[in-house]
C-alpha cells in the first residue's frame, strides 16, 4: 500500500524524493519506500519531513497517533491555563507581540480588548508587517448568523455585531500595509485563537458566557505535540472558509 498523503504533500511542496531526502539527510530510495510501501520513518526523520512539508506527522503517518512520545510532547506544550482572559497580564500580550518575527494569526469575532487594553496595538501590527511578519486577522462578519446567535446566547443581542464593526474599523488602516491579509468569517467560534510564532493562546468558549469570562489555554509548540497543531488547524479551516477583505472594502 502506498502513502498517498505523503505523495500529495511532496507534490504540493514541489519536492522530489531526492529533494526531501537531501533536506532530511536520508537516501532518496528510503523516501521512495516511505511513499510506495508506506514505510514509517524513524521519529526524527518523520518530524523533520512533516516540518518541511508543512503537515502534521500523524496526518502523513496515521499509524503513529498512539506513539507515547507524541502524547508526552503534547503534555509538554501546555504552559499554563488561565481561569479567564482577564487573568493574563497585559505584559504577556505585549511581550508576545514584541518577540514575534514570523507569524501573527488572530481568530475571533471581535477581540476588541486588544485595541482597548494594548497600547498602540494596531500600529505595532503595522510595524511588525513592515518588518516581514505575516499578519492574518480573521474577525467576524457582523451580518452573519453565527454572530447573531452568539450575541443572543451571551444575552447582549446586537452588541456583538456592533463590536465586530468596531473591530473592522480599527483593522481598516492595516489593510493597506503589505504583509497584512485579512478575512471575515461567519463560522461557529468554538475558541478564539491568538498565535504568535510558536506560542498560541486559545480562549475556549463557554455557552452563554462572554469570551472574557472563559478559560485561556497557553501553549508552546513542541515537535511531535498535538495541541498547538490542532488549534492552528482550526484556524486554517476557518481561514479557508472566510472572505478576503481588502483596503476599501469596508468604506
Amino acid at each position: 500500500m502506498s502513502n498517498e498523503r505523503l505523495r500529495g504533500a511532496m507534490l504540493a511542496a514541489g519536492l522530489s524524493a531526492e529533494d526531501l531526502g537531501a533536506q532530511i539527510e536520508v537516501d532518496p530510495k528510503t523516501v521512495q519506500r516511505w511513499v510506495t510501501k508506506d514505510r514509517i520513518p524513524h521519529r526524527t526523520h518523520r518530524l523533520a519531513a512533516a516540518r518541511i512539508l508543512g503537515k502534521d506527522d500523524v496526518y502523513l503517518w496515521p499509524a503513529t497517533e498512539s506513539d507515547e512520545r507524541n502524547r508526552t510532547a503534547s503534555q509538554a506544550e501546555l504552559v499554563q491555563i488561565y481561569p479567564n482572559r482577564g487573568s493574563i497580564p497585559i505584559s504577556t500580550w505585549t511581550a508576545l507581540l514584541d518577540a514575534t518575527c514570523e507569524s501573527i494569526d488572530i481568530l475571533a469575532f471581535a477581540a476588541s480588548f486588544l485595541h482597548d487594553t494594548l497600547p498602540d496595538f494596531d500600529s505595532q501590527l503595522a510595524s511588525k508587517a513592515r518588518q516581514g511578519v505575516h499578519i492574518r486577522p480573521l474577525f467576524g462578519d457582523p451580518t452573519s448568523e453565527a454572530v447573531r446567535i452568539r450575541g443572543q446566547e451571551e444575552g447582549i443581542g446586537d452588541l456583538l455585531a456592533a463590536r465586530c464593526r468596531l473591530t473592522w474599523s480599527y483593522v481598516q488602516p492595516l489593510l493597506e500595509v503589505p504583509g497584512v491579509l485579512a478575512r471575515m468569517h461567519g463560522s461557529t467560534l468554538y475558541s478564539s485563537i491568538f498565535r504568535f510564532d510558536d506560542t498560541l493562546l486559545a480562549n475556549t468558549h463557554t455557552f452563554g458566557a462572554p469570551a472574557s469570562h472563559s478559560p485561556m489555554i497557553h501553549l508552546q509548540r513542541v515537535p511531535g505535540g498535538r495541541l498547538f497543531s490542532n488549534y492552528l488547524l482550526g484556524f486554517e479551516r476557518t481561514w479557508d472558509r472566510g472572505t478576503a477583505v481588502a483596503a476599501g472594502d469596508l468604506s
